[in-house]
């Protein structure tokens, strides 16, 4: 999921053009790009879209927004759009356990009401300082919790911090990034709101996948193929993963704990951080099937 595409819920036009674009992951939203007087409409029609086959066609990870717990829309909008298919709800402004307890609820009984098969799992959007600082708490509140997803804007604005200041975007992803990590859920990065300003995306891309985020929000399609180069594994990653995977292999079998690939030490958590890497260059298709084994030969340099 390096990208993560907001289609906006009231905009049905956009829906199959979503589908057929290059972004991983489509998020519609409810809750703030669509106005009070046409949220029942937005979320009739994308309802009957999500049960419809082209809504499956492209392999996407389908995620919604919903409105908030403390809204009127959040129970009717859940009940419409848990439906087969669905991956994620994206749940906005949570700050307490309970809160995310209760949205699980929710969607249990919209997927006995609906049939659902397979449960629909949780984005929790981290948009406050309160939000962050119980951050690692509101993951492991409930079960059907994936992700933290952070929202720089809405953090950083009320309190009068510069959503662009370097050294307050760097600390806020690595306080989520360690509290996703200390909960066992993926770390998701903000939206970047200047459409027009392609080198801070990816200088912003560059710092999450750095600091072990899945992926980035993107609210325009010319964001989407930015950030997918940006959660690349690049060549050289590759070849390095794919070496300790093989080192490991052999220090394996000679009951060896430490070794060197490439002039480095390395050990468990490199190993970890390698058959990631390999995973998703995977998925990507940029490994063929040998080279992604852990038994694959040793590589033609």
């Amino acid at each position: 999921m390096r990208s993560k595409l907001f289609v906006p819920a009231s905009r049905p036009e956009l829906y199959d053009k979503a589908v057929a674009g290059p972004a991983d992951a489509l998020s519609f939203d409810l809750e703030d790009s669509v106005a009070p007087e046409r949220k029942a409409q937005a979320r009739d029609r994308l309802a009957q879209w999500l049960a419809a086959p082209p809504a499956h066609a492209g392999g996407k990870t389908l995620i919604v927004r919903v409105n908030g717990l403390d809204t009127p829309h959040f129970e009717p909008d859940v009940q419409a759009v848990v439906r087969d298919g669905l991956h994620m709800l994206n749940l906005p402004k949570a700050e307490t356990p309970g809160q995310v307890r209760d949205a699980a609820r929710a969607l249990a009984r919209a997927e006995r009401a609906n049939g659902v098969a397979r449960p629909v799992r949780l984005l929790l959007n981290i948009e406050s300082a309160r939000a962050l600082r119980h951050a690692a708490e509101l993951a492991a509140a409930d079960p059907r919790v994936a992700g933290l997803q952070l929202g720089l804007g809405d953090l950083f604005e009320p309190l009068g911090i510069a959503r662009r200041e370097p050294a307050a975007v760097q600390q806020a992803m690595f306080a989520l990034r360690l509290a996703a990590a200390e909960a066992g859920v993926f770390a998701y990065d903000s939206a970047f709101a200047d459409i027009a300003d392609g080198a801070g995306f990816r200088a912003e891309a560059a710092l999450a996948r750095r600091l072990g985020f899945l992926g980035k929000s993107c609210i325009h399609p010319s964001q989407v193929p930015l950030a997918n180069d940006a959660f690349r594994p690049t060549d050289e990653e590759i070849a390095h993963a794919v070496r300790v995977l093989r080192a490991a292999r052999d220090a394996g079998a000679q009951g060896v704990g430490a070794y060197v690939v490439d002039g480095r030490m390395v050990d468990a958590p490199f190993v970890r951080r390698a058959e990631a890497i390999v995973q998703t260059a995977a998925r990507l298709g940029l490994l063929s099937p040998e080279d992604a084994a852990p038994g694959a030969p040793p590589l033609q340099d």
